[in-house]
């Protein structure tokens, strides 16, 4: 796909990651609009760049979701492009074992993280793809996994959301297939942004990065250019895409 003048739904496009995939989009002339319910962040997003369209959604909220959608495609018509990239990376064993006792995993979190990671995923591509197959668009899902799914001690949500992630790209490449809809996934490993510094101690990430066999995070840059090649390869399709620079063989 030639993603000159293509119409893109981004969510969670306000820092790290996402800011930085916007960033390349509009670089090529798509048409971006990013989904975040950080108001401030959309804010400063759209002094930096005009061409982009921000839209206050907190995706994690399906009544929000179907609002801001229906919105969307009365301005924007059908969107060719959905990059589902909205999320939070939060670390915490099932049990941790400490001087005051044994605490379970917050069940808050858990209810949290899937909602954020995983359930929004379901909630916008769900709206996106009745309104492809509806115009008969063939458009494209990309989903940000990460290299947790596979199982990541003391990531007890994050990896649940994350493997969920990657069966649903799975199930609907195989469902969506023979209308013309590609999905694919992209998998980073760990990467040079805020949210991997929030997550992680510094002794947690010293640790990680020695496991890394290039010794080094991500950068945004190249998991982002890995998001835009899966778009624009047309025979790319129901895979997960991993960029974790080795850490996983």
């Amino acid at each position: 796909m030639d993603l000159k003048g293509r119409k893109i739904i981004l969510t969670g496009g306000v820092r790290g990651l996402g800011r930085c995939i916007a960033q390349k989009l509009v670089a090529i002339t798509a048409s971006v609009t990013v989904f975040d319910h950080d108001r401030t962040g959309l804010d400063d997003l759209q002094n930096q760049h005009r061409e982009i369209k921000c839209v206050e959604c907190d995706v994690s909220n399906y009544s929000q979701v179907a609002e801001s959608m229906a919105e969307y495609f009365a301005t924007s018509g059908c969107p060719d492009v959905v990059i589902n990239n909205a999320g939070i990376l939060y670390s915490a064993p099932l049990i941790r074992i400490s001087a005051d006792g044994i605490e379970k995993h917050n069940a808050a979190m858990w209810d949290k993280v899937l909602a954020t990671d995983l359930s929004s995923v379901f909630y916008v591509t769900s709206f996106a793809v009745e309104r492809m197959v509806a115009t008969r668009t063939k458009g494209v899902i990309v989903n940000i996994s990460s290299v947790s799914a596979s199982g990541n001690a003391g990531q007890s949500a994050y990896s649940a959301a994350k493997a969920g992630v990657n069966a649903l790209t799975a199930v609907w490449a195989k469902e969506l297939g023979a209308l013309g809809i590609r999905v694919v996934a992209v998998a980073p490993g760990f990467s040079e942004t805020e949210s991997t510094k929030e997550a992680l101690s510094d002794s947690m990430l010293r640790e990680t990065i020695k496991k890394v066999p290039l010794r080094r995070l991500a950068k945004p840059e190249e998991i982002a250019d890995g998001v835009l090649h899966a778009i624009q390869n047309d025979f790319f399709n129901g895979k997960v895409l991993e960029l974790d620079g080795g850490l996983v063989v």
